[in-house]
């Protein structure tokens, strides 16, 4: 049995047409000032000088981020730096494999846990 048209498609088209195009775009105006004097909101000058301009000096100290690592792990990062996409892909591959077996792990430990009755509480004094 095919399913009769719906006459609701064709109301609502009617009533689309009927809205003026200018009630659409003046409705999508916005009449927001911005404060253009701010060296807080429109710091640089010439626009596009600080893509080709370093933002920090060869004097200043490494980022926080640096702070913890260790020789080892900037060695990793330069090793993931230098990665082709392929190569990136496979070691994101490696750890999703490595989160799944981990996450199998725990859902194991949980249920022998609850069997145990470990997670059971006890009305201590």
């Amino acid at each position: 049995m095919a399913a009769k048209p719906t006459s609701q498609s064709s109301a609502e088209q009617t009533a689309s047409a009927d809205i003026p195009l200018t009630c659409l775009e003046e409705s999508l105006l916005s009449f927001e000032k911005l404060d253009r004097a701010s060296p807080e909101l429109w710091p640089e000058q010439i626009p596009g000088v600080s893509e080709f301009a370093p933002l920090q000096s060869p004097s200043q100290s490494p980022p926080s981020w640096n702070s913890g690592l260790t020789k080892d792990d900037m060695n990793f990062i330069q090793q993931l730096g230098s990665l082709s996409t392929i190569g990136l892909i496979m070691e994101v591959k490696k750890l999703h494999d490595v989160a799944y077996q981990l996450g199998l792990e725990e859902a194991k430990e949980m249920t022998r846990g609850k069997y145990l009755n470990i997670f059971s509480r006890k009305n201590r004094p």
